[in-house]
């Protein structure tokens, strides 16, 4: 027999050195790999998942691993003189009761001891999400709105016990557990599996007289009012947090958030950068030229200022701490940054037409212009 077999470390794909948790590590994922649940009617699995059960009780073990090493398959062969001590590999070393692999072998039975065991921790309830549509000053300086979302909370008229009497009975057939055991004989071994109540749902609870407004669940869906505080600063696609707002915990668990998610409306004459207020003021021909002082519109109200004779259409001027305050610290403020576009007249009159050639005829060209020309005349010579 011993002709046919593959080497053990070969079977596991571990090296002769590899460690204790090397070959577990292995063991673990052939043995996942292979298992005949997942596996069904595959003959060449199922001889896989017993040659690494083989291969994994003998290298697992100190003593057998020493002898295997030494002698080979006859070293722990139970007939032979320094073999295995009639323990065989069949056995498992107690592998019926899985021992440290139990979570090997949960993963394939929905869980094993582990869901039942969480059925009854407390677990926080979920976050619920929210929009909120502000004006652009309200994102700006902050301000306090009500907004509505729909969570699950506790039933009222059950107090989220899901009985309409009260009366709540341990499980009958999991007793409390939320979980079913059966035991399987495969190839000489007891396989043990865990498997969720199908009578309780794995809750380990059975209630006889559902409330009829939640039908035995305990929980119910609302529509929840909260009034929420919106910073100052607050940002398009940010969300604020309102703790414990969302739905109700598990078990004794903690609620969820309510997060609510911000979107800024469009503003006639202000755009956004950062904490930075841009716009655009248009003045007039004249102004441009001689200089004047002009109304500038801000988050707080009109401004004057003095803009230099000579201005160019485009050339932007800065209003320190003008722009929105920084979310946490509103005393911070971005500044105003304010685009001037000179406006070309139309519709003049002859006169005025006449007036804009007398005042053409008298000024030099400007020596960007200068240049210009003189760069379109050497391209085109």
């Amino acid at each position: 027999m011993a002709e046919n077999k593959r080497d053990y470390y070969e079977v596991l794909g571990v090296s002769k050195d590899a460690s204790a948790d090397d070959i577990k590590k292995a063991y673990r994922k052939a043995a996942m790999k292979y298992h005949p649940d997942r596996n069904p009617g595959d003959k060449t699995a199922e001889e896989k998942f017993k040659e690494a059960g083989e291969a994994y009780e003998v290298l697992s073990d100190a003593d057998k691993r020493a002898r295997y090493d030494q002698y080979g398959f006859a070293g722990v062969d139970p007939n032979f003189g320094a073999g295995a001590g009639g323990a065989g590999y069949g056995g498992f070393g107690g592998f019926d009761g899985f021992g440290d692999l139990g979570d090997i072998f949960g993963e394939f039975f929905g869980g094993g001891r582990s869901r039942g065991s969480q059925q009854s921790v407390p677990r926080r309830g979920e976050n619920v999400m929210s929009r909120l549509e502000l004006t652009f000053e309200e994102a700006a300086f902050g301000c306090e709105k009500e907004v509505a979302a729909q969570r699950i909370e506790n039933c009222p008229n059950c107090k989220g016990t899901g009985s309409a009497d009260g009366v709540i009975e341990t499980c009958s057939q999991c007793h409390g557990t939320g979980q079913v055991r059966s035991v399987q004989n495969f190839m000489g071994m007891q396989m043990q599996s865990s498997t969720t109540c199908p009578t309780c749902g794995g809750r380990g609870k059975v209630i006889k007289n559902p409330c009829a407004t939640c039908k035995g669940k305990g929980k119910v869906r609302k529509t929840n009012r909260v009034k929420v505080k919106i910073p100052a600063g607050v940002d398009e696609g940010q969300s604020v947090r309102v703790r414990g707002e969302g739905c109700v915990g598990a078990n004794g668990g903690v609620n969820g958030d309510l997060l609510v998610e911000i979107s800024i409306k469009r503003h006639p004459i202000f755009t956004r950068e950062g904490t930075d207020v841009l716009c655009e003021v248009p003045i007039t021909f004249t102004q441009a030229a001689l200089g004047a002082t002009i109304q500038v519109p801000t988050l707080d109200g009109k401004v004057d200022y003095e803009i230099p004779e000579g201005t160019q259409t485009g050339k932007e001027f800065i209003l320190r701490e003008k722009g929105i305050p920084e979310v946490g610290n509103s005393r911070r403020r971005g500044n105003e940054r304010f685009t001037v576009v000179v406006e070309t007249p139309t519709r003049l009159t002859k006169e005025q037409k006449d007036l804009l050639r007398q005042l053409e005829g008298t000024m030099e060209q400007s020596p960007k212009r200068k240049k210009f020309l003189n760069n379109l005349k050497d391209f085109f010579d």
